[in-house]
């Protein structure tokens, strides 16, 4: 390979590994091109790009990009599944799973997700994730949940509240109604009203009459005398 062949491809690389959201790298020894065809079609359905790539020029391109956690991983005949950004990473996952498991020869390596290296272990483990709309169903209906539990406690008494509100509206209406019947009666204005300090005196006579006057018994029997 020319040395400009060999830019193009570290260039192509680099744009790969900046613009894919997760790598899933594999061994492909032993697989004929009619197997990896068939896997990079499979792949392609789910939005990953198969590949297979050189070590050394992968190299260069994962320095280029930024991608040294893909760097432990190029050992090795190696392929590369670029996943894009609107790729479903949990069937990618299953594809090469079952690619593995069927042909027997093709051995998943491990791979890049969010920037972290994760073994193939975890890939397998993703590989055994529901599809990415039932996941999605099932994230959203942990979230709502809660949220339709929560808004059923807070609505309950909310309406018991309004509940209360328009019966105690509806009383003061009837009490207005009965109020308008039967009002108070005001005092006339040619009247005045009798004043607390006239009452006080008039009731002061009777409040200071003096203690009642007793007679000595000596004293009549003077007297008769």
């Amino acid at each position: 390979m020319q040395k400009e062949d060999k830019e193009k491809v570290v260039a192509e690389l680099t744009e790969r590994l900046q613009s894919s959201q997760a790598l899933l790298v594999a061994d492909y020894r032993g697989l004929t091109m009619t197997a990896i065809d068939d896997l990079r079609g499979e792949l392609l359905k789910h939005g990953a790009r198969f590949s297979v790539v050189k070590n050394t020029l992968t190299r260069r391109a994962a320095e280029a990009a930024g991608a040294d956690a893909l760097l432990a991983l190029l050992e090795g005949p190696t392929a590369i599944a670029f996943l894009e950004a609107e790729g479903d990473p949990v069937a990618a996952a299953k594809a090469l799973s079952d690619a593995a498991r069927t042909t027997r020869i093709l051995a998943i390596r491990g791979g890049v997700l969010e920037g972290r290296t994760i073994s193939a272990e975890e890939v397998e483990n993703l590989a055994k994730l529901p599809p990415a709309d039932i996941l999605r169903g099932q994230v959203l209906g942990a979230i709502t949940g809660p949220l339709t539990t929560i808004v059923g406690l807070f609505a309950a008494p909310l309406q018991n509240l309004i509940g209360l509100i328009d019966a105690r509206i509806e009383q003061l209406q009837g009490q207005g109604d009965t109020s308008t019947e039967a009002p108070a009666q005001e005092p006339v204005a040619n009247e005045p009203a009798p004043e607390p300090e006239a009452e006080a005196e008039t009731a002061e006579p009777e409040a200071e009459a003096g203690p009642e006057e007793t007679t000595d018994p000596e004293e009549t029997e003077e007297t008769e005398e």
